[in-house]
Order: structure tokens, then C-alpha cells, then sequence
């Protein structure tokens, strides 16, 4: 999908900059939604289009950085875009550890905030991409039995079947059984499959 077909959610409470943010994504042939407050955003999530997401981080209610904080808690991915009017190192190093991709102080140059959101579209993309990996792995191995998972971990852990039988209290040959099930349940052709499922997994 091309960055450009992605939707642009815009949380601001000032209606002159929700105005401002509109025509000039439209201009750049984004489409964009808008929210007069991070509340009203949350009201949308269930039903949120891919895409990234520019709030400001002064407002009522609830800012963007606790914004920001709450999207991460209920398992938003989009990438987050920061817009103050009152920039300082303290706010910027609380937004970026709170996980947003970018700050942009007010008043902002057109073209460095539509970099900005190129970019961040880009990388939702592929943080979508990852997701949906790793949500195909999770299925995968939600198929396991108990005593598959544990030769799973033991496997991709580059565990011998002869070390894994020791360490779970079976034989080798039960191991290679075990195994072969791993590989067929998961769909992996060889053990550098199954290595690469376990790491997509532990990516954040």
C-alpha cells in the first residue's frame, strides 16, 4: 500500500489548526481525519484506519503525551507525531520516551511536518507488516501442545535433541518426533524457520 492511501488522524483542540492540518495534508494528497480532543479520538479507535496520528500536546482533558501513553496501553500501534507550542528538551525527551516518532514545535514549517509524516507512514507500514507476522507466529504455536511448545524453545534455542530430551526428562527419538510435529504445525521447512518465528516474537 502506498504511503499516500493511508489516513492521517489529526488531535488538536484548535479548530483553526485542525483547519490549517487539513487543507494542507489535502494539498499533499493525504487524507485526513480530524478530532477536537484526544477523548474523541479514543471514542474512534475501535474503528481507526491505518495510517499515523499528529496531536498536539496541550490539551484539555487529556494530552497528547497521555494520549500517547493510553494508545500504547490498549495496543495502538500508529506511529505518533508531537505538536507543541511549547517545546522545551524536558517535554521533547517525554515524548520520545513515551514513543513517538517525531516533535515539531508550533509554529511549524509545512514541509518539515509533511517529511515527518511520510516517514512515519512509511515506518507504520511496516510496523503493520511486522505485526501481522508476528500475529501469524502467535497463531502457529497456539496450535502446539504443551510438550511441542517445550520443544519449540528448546530447538530455537539451538538446544540438540539429545540436550532437550536430557532437559525435558525424554528420549532423543521422542524428541525427533516432537520435533517434526514443530515443523509441520509451523509451517517451517527447516530450523532456520523456526529461528526466525521465535525472533519475530521477541520484537518489540
Amino acid at each position: 500500500m502506498n504511503a499516500n492511501e493511508r489516513v492521517v488522524h489529526v488531535v488538536d483542540d484548535d479548530a483553526a489548526i485542525r483547519d490549517s492540518l487539513s487543507f494542507l495534508l489535502a494539498s499533499a494528497d493525504f487524507e485526513a481525519r480530524v478530532y477536537e480532543s484526544a477523548l474523541a479520538f479514543l471514542d474512534q479507535v475501535g474503528d481507526l484506519a491505518p495510517g499515523c496520528i499528529v496531536t498536539d500536546v496541550r490539551m484539555p482533558g487529556m494530552s497528547g503525551l497521555e494520549l500517547v501513553v493510553k494508545l500504547k496501553e490498549i495496543g495502538v500501534t500508529h506511529p505518533v507525531i508531537v505538536l507543541t507550542g511549547h517545546a522545551d528538551v524536558a517535554l521533547a525527551v517525554e515524548a520520545m520516551k513515551a514513543g513517538v516518532v517525531d516533535f515539531i514545535e508550533k509554529p511549524f514549517d509545512d514541509e518539515t511536518l509533511l517529511a515527518a509524516i511520510k516517514t512515519a507512514l512509511v515506518r507504520g507500514q511496516d510496523d503493520a507488516s511486522r505485526q501481522a507476522e508476528r500475529a501469524e507466529v502467535e497463531e502457529r504455536i497456539g496450535h502446539l501442545s504443551a510438550r511441542e511448545r517445550e520443544v519449540f524453545e528448546a530447538i530455537v534455542t539451538g538446544e540438540s535433541n539429545k540436550s532437550a530430551a536430557l532437559k525435558l526428562g525424554i528420549s532423543p527419538r521422542t524428541v525427533e518426533i516432537y520435533r517434526a510435529n514443530v515443523m509441520e504445525k509451523m509451517g517451517a521447512k527447516a530450523l532456520s524457520d523456526l529461528v526466525r518465528m521465535a525472533l519475530q516474537r521477541e520484537r518489540s
